[in-house]
């Protein structure tokens, strides 16, 4: 027996150092191949007139995606292509000056990339393209089938073709909240709402079934300021007004290809080889070649800008703060309070980094998280310039963490404000009831089960919640006051828990500047006195290759493997697939409340426009 368990434990022992020897030739194999196709591989190449294709099915982001993010896409098969702001926009800067460059090319067949993108992203694109285009370099768009983002982003271009059998959706902009109180009272989960702000529509989907009054009004005005800008800007490029542009959403609503062009919307109607076979004479393309000649902006951004590449001790940090407020560390694109006043304190104590441009994408979550990283942002300011950048939007927590920069910038179709702040309770007593599961209490204290989610809050529990509201929603409209200079009446009126455009913001004094990150990047250096000698540093740091690989790679692959278990029977296009997406979504945002008081300073639910 005991030879019996000495040759097994010896088999054992074997069978682990062979695997352990297997795993690393093949880690050290990988390795190696890595680096001879690195070797092999001198990168993507420009040939002389070439067009700039930029596919509007990239999915644009502010941050560099975790690398859990890239492995899921690389195990589920899905290729979508990703980019930052940064880098599309240093691209098209690079290529304006580039003579190799001749034009951009819209790729819109696809515009998958655009969904999840907001319009003050897009507009910085927009506006990147528009520098392009003034240098007298071409830009195309071809598409099948435009919305408005998509178009939005796309009437920049000289030209603009659509195929024949597509057309566009142009008949305005809307929002379609997901109330959910009518499923939560079929199952029996009761919500109890404490909260501060008339406008403060984040809990309406838990205790409404239909939009506020205030609610609408204040979505109402959001949607006019959104769609006002829409027809201005595509209405200048397209040399029409914006009474012209409002009698087609009203009239026509979804255009066919040739009524498009009746309308002045595209200036072509053509297939996309005949597209091919008019960017092969604007690029000196021979005609037997396939395509014309081209790089992928993705590709392109890679490529080093010919000297022209900062180098410099001074450092800018650039800080994405992208996703919903949370207590603690916080997952990927989440904004951990935590984690992120970690990186605040370590870049105060940087003495290389001159100033911090935070650039906010955020519709706010925790309370508690906002001010811990608005404290550190505070103490940051104390020695070095910290100027925010608004992206598509910054409100609720996601304005706490702004309003003690030294300055403001926003884009005119930014979702920011919403200074108000909420606390929902829920409780399971009659679903639990109705299952045949009850609860009793032995306490030592009046208020002892006062968390418990077994029964309703009585009066006098709620009246404790709702002091606590008070109180956070006091110092947040204080922060406000003394942050941006205004008197705490004043605060009070705009505040209430209402949204604003960035254009509507910078006129009642919420924001400083109109402008993307390019603009507060060059006030950040302006401020602290860097005239050209200064690079970028971005935060949160991208994890390293052996981070990706060695480090969280069998905790991801799990997850991975768990997700595409199961597929969704429906398309991602499917119009039910939207709606589970829009509950999915719902979901998750009740998930992410971690805060340790209960008290929240967000946006309503996920606000959608459409």
């Amino acid at each position: 027996m005991g030879n019996f368990i000495k040759q097994t434990f010896a088999s054992l022992i074997g069978s682990l150092l062979g695997l352990l020897i297997f795993v690393g030739l093949g880690s050290t194999g990988f390795i190696l191949l890595l680096f001879a196709a690195a070797s092999t591989d001198s990168g993507p190449k420009v040939k002389d007139s070439s067009m700039l294709v930029f596919d509007l099915s990239t999915k644009i982001t502010d941050g560099e995606p975790d690398s859990s993010l890239i492995l899921q896409q690389a195990l589920s098969g899905n290729n979508q292509k990703r980019m930052t702001l940064r880098s599309v926009l240093d691209a098209l800067e690079k290529a304006r000056t580039d003579d190799r460059i001749v034009g951009v090319y819209l790729d819109a067949r696809d515009s998958s990339g655009t969904e999840s993108t907001g319009f003050a992203t897009l507009k910085e694109i927009r506006q990147a393209l528009t520098q392009f285009r003034d240098t007298g370099k071409k830009v195309v768009a071809y598409g099948v089938g435009w919305g408005e983002k998509e178009y939005y982003l796309s009437s920049v271009a000289n030209t603009v073709v659509v195929n024949p059998y597509g057309g566009m959706e142009i008949n305005g902009l809307s929002s379609q909240p997901m109330f959910l109180a009518g499923a939560l009272e079929k199952f029996g989960v009761g919500v109890q709402i404490v909260r501060v702000g008339k406008f403060k529509g984040a809990v309406e989907p838990l205790i409404l079934k239909q939009l506020s009054p205030e609610n609408r009004e204040q979505i109402q005005t959001l949607l006019d300021d959104l769609w006002g800008e829409w027809r201005g800007t595509v209405g200048k490029s397209r040399k029409m007004t914006p009474q012209q542009l409002q009698a087609i959403a009203d009239s026509k609503g979804i255009l066919e290809a040739d009524e498009a062009k009746t309308n002045r919307l595209v200036d072509k109607v053509a297939y996309y080889d005949e597209v091919v076979t008019e960017l092969k004479e604007l690029t000196k393309t021979q005609s037997k070649e396939i395509s014309f000649k081209q790089i992928d902006l993705n590709q392109y951004a890679q490529i080093g800008d010919m000297g022209k590449n900062r180098n410099s001790e001074n450092k800018i940090a650039v800080v994405y703060a992208e996703g919903s407020i949370v207590d603690g560390d916080g997952e990927s694109e989440e904004i951990g309070g935590t984690r992120f006043a970690q990186i605040f304190h370590r870049i105060r104590q940087d003495k290389d980094i001159k100033s911090v441009v935070l650039r906010i994408n955020s519709p706010g979550g925790s309370a508690t998280a906002s001010e811990i990283i608005q404290r550190e942002i505070r103490l940051t300011r104390d020695v070095k310039p910290v100027v925010v950048s608004m992206g598509d939007t910054a409100a609720s927590g996601g304005y706490w963490i702004a309003v003690d920069s030294n300055r403001i910038f926003a884009e005119p179709n930014t979702v920011t404000g919403s200074i108000g702040v909420f606390g929902s309770i829920p409780n399971f007593q009659k679903i639990a009831n109705d299952n045949g599961i009850t609860w009793d209490s032995v306490k030592t204290g009046r208020y002892a089960d006062i968390a418990t989610t077994t029964r309703p809050k009585s009066p006098e529990e709620l009246a404790i919640f709702q002091s606590s509201v008070n109180r956070i929603y006091g110092k947040f409209v204080d922060k406000v006051a003394k942050g941006r200079n205004l008197p705490q009446a004043r605060v009070a009126e705009i505040a209430q828990g209402r949204v604003w455009s960035g254009k509507a913001a910078k006129d009642i004094g919420l924001v400083d500047e109109i402008g993307g990150l390019d603009a507060a990047i060059a006030y950040a250096a302006t401020e602290a006195k860097l005239g050209d000698k200064w690079q970028l540093e971005e935060y949160p740091k991208a994890s390293t290759f052996s981070e990706r690989f060695f480090g969280k790679v069998a905790e991801d692959a799990q997850t991975v493997l768990k997700i595409n278990q199961s597929s969704n029977p429906l398309k991602a296009n499917h119009p039910l697939t939207k709606e589970f997406e829009k509950l999915q979504a719902e979901l998750a945002t009740l998930q992410q409340m971690n805060d340790p008081l209960g008290v929240y300073a967000r946006l309503p639910f996920n606000l959608i426009v459409e």
